[in-house]
C-alpha cells in the first residue's frame, strides 16, 4: 500500500494535534509548576529506571547496595537540576513531563507500561535510540539524561575507587 502525500500530512497534523491535545490534558491536571524543579511521580520513576541503563556496568552488583546506588544517584539528579539556571530547570522539567505523560513516553520511547514496569533492556534500547536519533532534540535530551546521570553518580564517594580516583587532595578540602 503506497501512502499518498495528502495522507502523510494528513497524519502529521493529526499526531501533532495528539501530542498537543495531550500535552494541554498533562498541564491541566497536574498541580501548577512551582517556580523550582521538583522530580515528582512519574518523573522519578522515569529517572529510577533509566539511571539503572545509564550505569549499568559501573553499579555494584549486590541488590541492596545497587538500590541505595540508584536511589543517591536519583537524589544527586535533583539536586544537580535544583542548582540549574530557572530556564534550564524548565527545559529539564518539561522532557521529565513528557516522559512521565502516557501518550508521549509510549510515542517517544516505545516504553508502554509505564516506568516501573520497564526492563533495563528497554529502557537501555530507547536511550541508544534516542543517542543516534536524526532528530538533533532528541540527541540533545538523552545527552542532558547521560550527563546528569552520569555526573550525580561520579559525584559521590562510593563510586570513585571503580575508577582509581583517590578523592580530592587533603590540602584542598
Amino acid at each position: 500500500m503506497e501512502t499518498s502525500r495528502r495522507s502523510f500530512l494528513k497524519a502529521g497534523v493529526l499526531g501533532a494535534l495528539v501530542l498537543a491535545a495531550g500535552g494541554g490534558i498533562y498541564r491541566a491536571t497536574q498541580a501548577p509548576n512551582p517556580e523550582r524543579f521538583v522530580l515528582d511521580g512519574e518523573a522519578r520513576a522515569a529517572l529510577g529506571a533509566i539511571v539503572p541503563a545509564m550505569l549499568a556496568g559501573a553499579l555494584p552488583a549486590g541488590a541492596a547496595e545497587r538500590k541505595a546506588a540508584i536511589a543517591a544517584t536519583v537524589e544527586g539528579v535533583h539536586t544537580a537540576i535544583a542548582n540549574l539556571p530557572l530556564a534550564v530547570q524548565k527545559e529539564v522539567q518539561d522532557l521529565f513531563g513528557l516522559l512521565a505523560l502516557a501518550p508521549a513516553r509510549r510515542l517517544l520511547t516505545g516504553i508502554s507500561g509505564g516506568w516501573a514496569k520497564a526492563s533495563e533492556s528497554e529502557v537501555a534500547a530507547f536511550l541508544q535510540d534516542w543517542r543516534l536519533h536524526r532528530l538533533a532534540l532528541l540527541r540533545g535530551a538523552y545527552g542532558a539524561l547521560h550527563d546528569l546521570s552520569l555526573g550525580a553518580w561520579y559525584a559521590q564517594p562510593v563510586s570513585w575507587s571503580a575508577i582509581g580516583y583517590p578523592g580530592p587532595l587533603k590540602e584542598l578540602s
